[in-house]
Order: structure tokens, then C-alpha cells, then sequence
């Protein structure tokens, strides 16, 4: 009876339970721990002008390509089955020693800046290494099918984190939610040596590799994305359409930031984590019950540029009204469609390439391309505003241009992959 309704409300088979539901708590004990420390973070944005936080943007996208350049010499030379499991326990234990650092040097400068650089990295690198493992697990017919639900263990947990920090940000402090979050580091650590083990109908071309590692030199992502013809790699394409997404994101993250500079630290987190909380609130019911339905019905074609065509709207409403709530209301909106309807469908682009291609050239284009995008945007920003003048509704009238872009570009990624 349980297969029978989880058949017809999921599309879930029986024999894919099991790998679905370790996959759904993996999603959730790493967003979980990521969204602890995300209001953390954030909280500490509005103490610097945009100028000091683009230029920590900047840091961190040099720290980015040398993290996923170290990452790539990893996956070329550690046993595939000890790979993913590692990368979260390498990171949980970086996350310690840096609240050892905040609570033995409470009035550094440095530091706090450290942390927001290193949360950063942690943000794009863990979720990438999570999609590059389901890409390897499950095949391009049950991604479609499959991904939107295991997506929606992502804002649960993105639920869980910020409920957490609301809660205790003003009882124990804002730096002891980092030792809550490192712990649950550990849980998908586990989870992942299960999943290896797991026999689905996409991983048995791959279970003999899972001994070995995946080989090459560290510089192999970079050479797939870039290869020529680069106007029909796939793998450049997705690299764009992220970009055009990080603008979006960017302009309205610096415009919460300008708003909440009077505001002190624990408050800051608090209202972070609310947003958090209200965009994950949004999300899981979408990516639950009706994303595999959308990629099922429709295809990728109408999927993958519907949340940018909405955001397209929504800009303009921003610029024809630029005050606070419609700011937040689209921060709500654009953050839930990422994470319920795009990201899962842009996951799904993946499981039409190679493991190589999956793991080191996916960690080029989630985090080194990324967060080129993040500086790109986060100047602009900042040209825009203190250099020219702009107003939030000038922003945004630019914004909805950007997103138009944004919208072709999906439109076109998801004609690529229905064809195929």
C-alpha cells in the first residue's frame, strides 16, 4: 500500500526507495548544517560597505578556483567510494577549528571575514559534490521522476537550519550555531558510504569504477568546460545560465544587505534565517508533489526557463515599486522556484554526461564559475549604485533584462536535453 501511494504521489518505484529516501536525508542533513551557518554569515555582511563586500567576494572566488582545483587532484587520485564521503568530513572539521578561532579572538577582523569566505566555498562546493553524486547514481529517466522529490529534502532541511537559528541565535550566541552545524556534518558522511552500496539501474555501469579513482589531472574541469566548440558544450551552457542567475541573486542580496546595516548581529541572523525559513516553507511542497510532474508533462524545455520568466515579472514590479516587502517578497519567490523547480531540473542536465564530466567539470561551473559570477555582479552593483546613482527600481529595471537573458538561455538547455 506505502509503494502504492508513494508510486502514484511520487513516482517513485519500489526498487528506488530505498537509494531515494538515504538521498532525501543526505539533502537534508547537509542543508540542514549549511543553513545554520548561512544566517551566521549573512549576519555579518551588513558590517562592511558593498565595496569591503565585494572585494571579500573577490577573495573569495580566488579561494574558490583553489579549493576546486585541489578537489579535482582529489578525485583523481582518491578510491571513488571514499570520495564523497570525505569532502563533508574535511569540511566539518575546518568548521571547528574556525569557532576556535572566533571565540579565542572575539575582537578580530580578519577572521569573521574568513569564515564568511570559507561558508561561501562550503556553500557551493558541498551542494555540487551532493548533484554530482545522484547524476551518478540515478540515470536520465528517473532524474526526471526523482529529483524534484529528493529536492524537496533540501528545503526541509533548509527549513530545519534556519528554525534552528531562530531559536537559539539569542540563547547561546551566533558563533555557538557553528559547533551545531559542524556536527551534523558527520551524518552525511555515513549516509554516503550507504548510498555507495546502493544498486540502482544507472549505477550498475559504474559500480566497478567505485574501487578505483576517477583519474585525470586536477585541470580537467576546466578543459571540459571550456572545450571547443564552446557555443555547443554543454557543460559552458550551464556555466552562463548560473551566471545570469548569480545576478539576480547578487542585486538582491546587496539590497536586504544596505537595509539591515542598523541592525545588530543576532537580530541580522534571526531575520536571515526568517527569510530562510519562508523560502523553504514555499519550496517543499512544489519540489515534493509537482516538479517531476512539470519535467514529466512538459519537458525541461518549459521547466527550465519558467522561474526566470517569473523573476522577468517580478523585476519589473521591483522597479515600478521598489520598496522593502516587494523586495523580500521577491527574494522569497526567486530563492523557493531556484531551489524547488530550477536547480533539480538543472541537475538533470548532468546525468547525459560522463563521471569525469559530472564531478570535476560540475565543481568548475557550481563553484569557480559562480562565484565569477558573484564578483562580476557584486562590482556592477556597486558601479551602479555608488558610481552612477542608481536607485533600487533603476537596479531592477536592469535586473529584469538580466533575467530575460536568463529565461532564453533556459529555454534553450532544456530543448537541448528533451532532444536527447
Amino acid at each position: 500500500m506505502i509503494d502504492s501511494i508513494l508510486q502514484k504521489i511520487t513516482k517513485i518505484k519500489p526498487n528506488e526507495i530505498r537509494a531515494v529516501v538515504l538521498s532525501f536525508a543526505f539533502i537534508f542533513s547537509i542543508l540542514a548544517s549549511y543553513y545554520i551557518i548561512r544566517s551566521v554569515r549573512d549576519g555579518l555582511a551588513s558590517d562592511w560597505t558593498d565595496a569591503e563586500l565585494s572585494t571579500i567576494w573577490t577573495f573569495t572566488f580566488f579561494i574558490s578556483f583553489i579549493v576546486v582545483s585541489f578537489y579535482g587532484y582529489i578525485c583523481s587520485k582518491i578510491t571513488f567510494r571514499y570520495l564523497v564521503p570525505g569532502i563533508y568530513g574535511f569540511f566539518s572539521l575546518t568548521f571547528f577549528g574556525l569557532y576556535a578561532m572566533l571565540t579565542l579572538n572575539p575582537d578580530s577582523t580578519l577572521i569573521p571575514q574568513v569564515f564568511y569566505v570559507w561558508v561561501s566555498v562550503f556553500s557551493l562546493l558541498n551542494i555540487s559534490v551532493f548533484w554530482s553524486f545522484m547524476a551518478d547514481i540515478f540515470n536520465k529517466e528517473q532524474s526526471q521522476r526523482i529529483f524534484g522529490f529528493i529536492a524537496a529534502g533540501s528545503s526541509l532541511g533548509a527549513i530545519f537550519g534556519p528554525t534552528i537559528s531562530l531559536l537559539f541565535a539569542n540563547r547561546i550566541g551566533s558563533e555557538a550555531l557553528i559547533l551545531i552545524s559542524s556536527s551534523m556534518l558527520f551524518i552525511p558522511m555515513f549516509i554516503a558510504l550507504m548510498l555507495g552500496r546502493e544498486t540502482t539501474t544507472n549505477q550498475s555501469s559504474n559500480s566497478d569504477g567505485n574501487n578505483t579513482a576517477i583519474g585525470g589531472n586536477f585541470w580537467d574541469g576546466f578543459v571540459e568546460f571550456l572545450k571547443p566548440p564552446i557555443l555547443k558544450n554543454l557543460l559552458f551552457g550551464i556555466g552562463i545560465f548560473i551566471v545570469l542567475y548569480t545576478g539576480l541573486s547578487t542585486f538582491v542580496y546587496f539590497a536586504i544587505k544596505n537595509i539591515l546595516t542598523d541592525v545588530d548581529q543576532d537580530t541580522r541572523t534571526q531575520i536571515w534565517a526568517g527569510i530562510d525559513l519562508a523560502v523553504n516553507v514555499l519550496g517543499v511542497i512544489t519540489a515534493m508533489f509537482g516538479t517531476s510532474r512539470l519535467t514529466k508533462r512538459f519537458g525541461l524545455t518549459i521547466t527550465l526557463p519558467l522561474v526566470p520568466f517569473i523573476i522577468v515579472i517580478a523585476m519589473l514590479i521591483l522597479a515600478i515599486s521598489p520598496i522593502l516587502w516587494v523586495v523580500v517578497g521577491l527574494q522569497v519567490v526567486r530563492r523557493a522556484g531556484e531551489y524547488a523547480i530550477t536547480k533539480p531540473a538543472r541537475e538533470m542536465l548532468f546525468t547525459t554526461l560522463d563521471r569525469e564530466s559530472r564531478f570535476k567539470g560540475k565543481s568548475v561551473i557550481d563553484v569557480v564559475v559562480y562565484r565569477a559570477g558573484d564578483i562580476f555582479w557584486a562590482w556592477s552593483f556597486t558601479g551602479l549604485t555608488q558610481g552612477l546613482g542608481l536607485t533600487l527600481g533603476g537596479v531592477a529595471a536592469i535586473g529584469s533584462g538580466v533575467a530575460l537573458m536568463w529565461a532564453y538561455l533556459g529555454y534553450r538547455l532544456g530543448s537541448y536535453f528533451d532532444k536527447e
